[in-house]
C-alpha cells in the first residue's frame, strides 16, 4: 500500500516521519515540516534580525492576508479577500459568533437563539454560553450520539424563526463524523439563520468548498493538518457580502481604517481587515506556509483519497485484531461520513493510551473510553498504522490479562 501511495514522497519532508515513533495524533498537532524549521530560522536571523521594524512595512503587515488567501484558495476553496490569519480559534469564534448574533438581534429582536450540539468541541460550547449570557439570548441544544454528529433532520427540527446563529463542526472532534456542510448550511439559511462552521478537524484533510456551499462564517486552527506548530494562529473566513454587515466586537488598532492615524475614534477598515484586532503573530504563521505549498502541489482531492485509504485500513485492521478483545468503532463506518481520524472504544483505553505513549506510539484519549487515531495524509504511512495497531493490540491484551489476574 505504501508503494502504491502517490503521496508517499511527502513523508520525507517531515521531521521524524521516517523514524520509530508511531504518530497517531496528527489531528491534534501535526509534525513539523523540515523546511518550516529552515524557514523560521531564516526569518529570525535575516528578516527579524536584519530588517527589524522595517519588516512591517516591507512584508509583515500583509502576511495575514496573503496566507489567508492561500488557505482560501488551497484548503477551503474561497476566493481572495475572505480569509485571514488572526488570533486563536477561541478568540476568532467569539468575534464571529458575537458579531453574527448582534447583527441578527439588530435585524430582528425575536432571533434570540443560538443552535449548537451537545458534543461540539468544548471551546465552541463555552464561548457560545458566554455570548448567550452577554447578549441575553438562549442556547438551543441538539443532542447527538458521541459516535456520530448533527444530521440534516436534527438541524431542521432545531431551527426556526427564533434562530439567530447555528454553530457546527464540519468534522466532529470525538467521532470524526463528517457533516453534510452544504445541506446543513441550506437548512440554516432557509430558517433565516446565519451559520458558523468550525473547520478545525477538516482543514487540510477534507475538501471544503466555502463559497460553493454558501458559508457565512468559518474558523479553523492551523496546528493540526496545516502543521503550523503549537499554538499557531487560527484563520477566519467571512463571506465578502457579510463583511460590511457585521461588526466584530474586539475593536483593535490593526482593524482600523487607518492603522497609523491613531485617531480618537474607531472606524473599521474595509473588507476582511476589519476582523483583525491586534498585532499579527508573524512568527507563529510562518511554518504553515510550507504545508500550504505541499497542499497546493498535491491537491485536496488526492489528500482526501489518502485520508480515506488510511482510515479504512485502520478500521479493517482494528476489526480483525481488536474486535475480538471487545473494542468497538466509535466513528462512522462509511468513509463518506468520516474525517481523517478514527476512534476505537473500550473501557481500558485510558490506560492503554498511557502505556502506548511509553512505547513511542502516540494516539490520544477521549472519553468515554475512546482511543483516537489521527492520520495525517501527508506524513503518515500504512506501515506506521499497521505497527501502531499491533502495539495497541499487544498493550490491550496485557492490560486485560493484568486486570483478570492472569498476567
Amino acid at each position: 500500500m505504501d508503494r502504491a501511495d502517490g503521496l508517499a514522497h511527502y513523508r520525507k519532508r517531515f521531521v521524524g516521519a521516517a523514524g520509530d515513533v508511531v504518530y497517531f495524533d496528527g489531528n491534534s498537532l501535526g509534525r513539523p515540516p523540515l523546511s518550516a524549521i529552515e524557514r523560521v530560522e531564516r526569518f529570525l536571523r535575516d528578516d527579524w534580525g536584519g530588517r527589524l521594524i522595517r519588516g512591517w512595512d516591507e512584508a509583515w503587515m500583509q502576511l495575514p492576508y496573503e496566507i489567508g488567501d492561500r488557505i482560501g484558495r488551497a484548503v477551503i476553496d474561497a476566493k481572495a479577500g475572505q480569509t485571514v490569519i488572526g488570533d486563536s480559534t477561541t478568540v476568532l469564534l467569539y468575534k464571529l459568533a458575537r458579531a453574527a448574533v448582534d447583527a441578527q438581534l439588530a435585524r430582528d429582536p425575536g432571533r434570540n437563539e443560538i443552535v449548537v450540539d451537545t458534543d461540539n468541541f468544548p471551546t465552541d460550547r463555552y464561548v457560545l454560553d458566554g455570548i448567550a449570557k452577554e447578549r441575553g439570548v438562549r442556547l438551543r441544544w441538539i443532542d447527538v450520539d458521541t459516535s456520530g454528529g448533527v444530521t440534516p433532520e436534527q438541524l431542521a427540527n432545531a431551527v426556526g424563526p427564533a434562530t439567530a446563529l447555528v454553530v457546527l463542526s464540519h468534522v466532529a472532534y470525538r467521532s470524526a463524523y463528517l457533516a453534510d456542510a452544504r445541506e446543513l448550511t441550506r437548512i440554516a439559511h432557509d430558517a433565516g439563520a446565519l451559520i458558523l462552521w468550525d473547520l478545525c478537524h477538516s482543514a487540510g484533510s477534507v475538501p471544503v468548498q466555502a463559497d460553493l456551499w454558501g458559508f457565512d462564517l468559518a474558523v479553523g486552527c492551523t496546528y493540526k493538518y496545516l502543521n503550523g506548530g503549537p499554538g499557531s494562529p487560527a484563520f477566519a473566513y467571512v463571506r465578502d457580502d457579510l463583511q460590511a454587515a457585521i461588526r466584530q466586537p474586539i475593536q483593535g488598532w490593526m482593524g482600523a481604517s487607518d492603522v497609523f492615524a491613531m485617531g480618537p475614534e474607531y472606524a473599521p477598515a474595509p473588507g476582511i481587515r476589519r476582523f483583525v484586532s491586534g498585532t499579527p503573530p508573524i512568527v507563529g504563521m510562518l511554518a504553515m506556509e510550507e504545508t500550504l505549498t505541499m497542499i497546493e502541489e498535491a491537491g485536496m482531492r488526492a489528500i482526501r483519497a489518502k485520508s480515506v485509504a488510511l482510515t479504512s485500513f485502520a478500521i479493517a485492521v482494528a476489526d480483525e485484531w481488536l474486535g475480538p478483545l471487545g473494542v468497538t468503532l466509535a466513528s462512522p463506518l462509511d468513509a463518506e461520513q468520516r474525517g481523517s481520524h478514527v476512534t476505537l472504544q473500550h473501557p481500558a483505553m485510558r490506560e492503554v493510551t498511557a502505556r502506548l505513549w511509553q512505547r513511542d506510539v502516540i494516539p490520544d484519549y477521549r472519553d468515554p473510553g475512546g482511543l483516537r487515531i489521527g492520520l495525517s495524509p501527508l506524513s503518515t504511512s500504512f506501515e506506521e498504522v499497521h505497527r501502531g495497531l499491533a502495539a495497541t493490540r499487544d498493550t490491550l491484551k496485557t492490560v486485560l490479562l493484568e486486570r483478570a489476574g492472569l498476567a
